[in-house]
């Protein structure tokens, strides 16, 4: 048997939900009604197909038996989907069973089930996040379906676990200097500087608080008409909002992204995020048009840096700082055996894998609306000043269009 350290990632999120139990880590699944016309035998030889091909669905958390420590391997038995046919008594049934969580030591990180009611065809998935993000599973997995379900089968699929174990033999040397970079970059982080005060009082411990704000008179529309990246844009928007509220005219807090930047990660399934670091002192006036190029230059040089972003993971480095998201359209029904799958309910982002005073996820709607959800601790915010995070992040968005304005007439 061969044994794999966890990805820093990896053992960041592990680490983080055992030491921080809150987190649900995704182990609620999302739940897909499908086509009548779905052959479901079928599309489970397609599910089959695609858990054999890919190592990922091996793997396994287990203890070192030298070592004792928490290492994984690639070698688990696949724990094969078949049709379930069932009334709609026992369907009812089975979704309350699969709120609970699921073992994770030495057992699948999945669980996959296919339901036929009287009614309706079922799909249900469930991975946890360590070994699964949410561009693998709500597009990779489906895709690798889909391909399955119509004989497009031929490909070979890239191997995780080599993955895991090129990236576990990087020399301390090739990484040295961009742990340097992190540390510089995180050094100054202050609670007190760089996120909003506290105003709650009598609140002992981190408790959770979610707000979902609509952004007003600012649409999908403004990229259409421009070259800006979107991501880049809503990012210098959460650091300028940050700036403000604190009122210390900097920013220090991360972005998260899917981590795939070459053709082979793009079709790796498994857990690629990554979380950057992003750091800006606003004492310097400039325009928007030129900090927004100035903050892509930052993070394409973080990118760069990404495999010594184990430093920042392994020593907790970001731990408190607000984090960002951008997803767009991720809520949408997906194309699952060549027909549109209607999703009836997915994994909610309630509870904070890593319970940070502030996560930041903007996405974008059907109708070319943005929504942010901000999902903050409750201990130290109360809802209105969310709600005023929120409408500050929407005025910068509006004056941020104007590429010419300064940070002078968004910060005074």
């Amino acid at each position: 048997m061969k044994y794999y350290p966890l990805r820093p990632m990896q053992r960041w999120l592990v680490d983080t939900h055992f030491n921080k139990a809150k987190s649900t880590m995704m182990n609620i699944g999302g739940l897909f009604k499908l086509s009548a016309s779905i052959d479901m035998n079928h599309l489970a030889d397609a599910i089959n197909f695609v858990l054999e091909k890919y190592d990922i669905f091996r793997c396994r958390f287990i203890f070192h038996p030298e070592t004792s420590d928490l290492c994984q391997i690639f070698d688990g038995a696949i724990e094969k989907v078949f049709l379930e046919r069932l009334s709609e008594k026992e369907f009812n049934r089975r979704m309350e069973s699969l709120r609970e969580p699921y073992y994770l030591i030495n057992h699948p990180l999945y669980r996959i089930y296919l339901m036929e009611t009287p009614q309706a065809k079922y799909l249900y998935v469930d991975f946890y996040h360590a070994i699964m993000d949410g561009v693998a599973s709500s597009y990779l997995f489906a895709k690798a379906i889909d391909a399955a379900y119509r004989g497009r089968t031929k490909s070979a699929a890239p191997s995780y676990a080599e993955y895991v174990e090129e990236e576990a033999k990087i020399p301390p040397e090739e990484l040295a200097e961009g742990h340097e970079y992190w540390k510089k970059m995180l050094a100054p982080f202050d609670e007190k500087k760089h996120l909003p005060p506290v105003k709650v009082e009598g609140v002992a411990a981190w408790t959770q608080g979610k707000l979902d704000y609509y952004f007003k008179n600012f649409t999908e529309e403004f990229f259409r008409t421009t070259r800006i990246n979107e991501n880049n844009f809503f990012l210098g928007a959460c650091m300028l909002t940050l700036a403000k509220l604190t009122g210390t005219k900097e920013s220090i807090m991360s972005w998260i992204h899917n981590g795939r930047t070459n053709m082979r990660e793009r079709r790796l399934m498994g857990l690629m995020l990554e979380q950057y670091p992003c750091a800006w002192d606003f004492h310097q006036d400039m325009t928007i048009e030129e900090f927004l190029n100035r903050l892509e230059g930052q993070n394409q040089i973080g990118m760069r840096y990404r495999k010594s972003l184990d430093l920042v993971y392994n020593e907790g480095l970001e731990d408190d700082c607000v984090s960002f998201i951008f997803q767009k359209m991720m809520h949408d029904d997906i194309i699952l055996a060549d027909t549109p799958a209607q999703t009836i309910y997915l994994p909610p982002n309630e509870i904070s894998a890593v319970e940070n005073a502030l996560d930041i996820e903007v996405e974008a709607d059907e109708t070319g609306m943005y929504i942010v959800a901000l999902d903050y601790d409750a201990s130290r915010y109360s809802e209105e000043e969310m709600i005023n995070f929120a409408k500050t992040m929407n005025e910068i968005l509006i004056t941020m269009r104007d590429t010419n304005k300064k940070f002078s007439d968004i910060l005074g």
